[in-house]
């Protein structure tokens, strides 16, 4: 994928650099100005979800348990699910995460979830043609390959890219993804089935 370098500087190494005014991630729990969410914000549970769109479990997770998921709770009103975006593994993974994680910030609120989504279930384009894979999620979501270009070599846009990396590893201690994490209670990083956030989201809904 050709990517001006200057989207691409400090990506993997930045998570071991010292960051400031990243006091709003310091409460897994609870949703801050820049998070993506779904649902009900009043709900009694908050689930949140640290995953990376080039990311296979996440990936997998996306496409087979989400849907149910959101039926069963974001629809209803009963959770407010949070995503938060990760950079882990490979250069070459982080690098077409941070590019897709800029593309759907470019699309806007409204189309956030769909670009996220478009990538989740083009993973293996995302591998072999990130470029090509990610401007045709571009434009479904209505932008030109110059709007697109001009998303991913946005300097603006990665710095914050890389704040809200830094936070959620060092303020969260989130290293792995998917992670999840239920009221402040975090699972066991790694895809997981609907039984667990049932029987997670239950155990919250108890002790709230």
């Amino acid at each position: 994928m050709h990517i001006d370098r200057r989207a691409l500087i400090g990506l993997a190494p930045a998570l071991a650099l010292p960051v400031l005014g990243l006091s709003a991630c310091k409460k897994a729990d609870q949703a801050v100005p820049d998070d993506m969410s779904m649902g009900n914000p009043a709900a009694k549970v908050t689930v949140i979800e640290y995953a990376s769109v080039a990311c296979p479990f996440c990936g997998r997770w996306d496409r087979e348990v989400f849907p149910a998921f959101k039926a069963k709770y974001i629809d209803t009103g009963k959770i407010h699910y949070v995503f938060r975006e990760m950079l882990v593994g490979p250069d070459s993974e982080v690098a077409s995460a941070a590019a897709g994680f800029l593309l759907a910030r470019c699309a806007g609120k409204d189309k956030y979830f769909s670009v996220t989504e478009a990538i989740f279930h083009n993973q293996d384009g995302l591998r072999d043609d990130p470029r090509g894979t990610l401007l045709n999620v571009a434009k479904s979501a209505g932008l030109t390959e110059a709007q697109f270009d001009a998303c991913i070599n946005d300097d603006a846009a990665m710095l914050a890219l890389n704040k809200r990396v830094q936070g959620y590893a060092k303020n969260n201690n989130v290293t792995s993804t998917p992670t999840f994490v239920i009221n402040g209670k975090a699972l066991e990083p790694g895809f997981h089935p609907l039984t667990d956030l049932d029987a997670a989201i239950a155990q919250a809904q108890s002790a709230g």
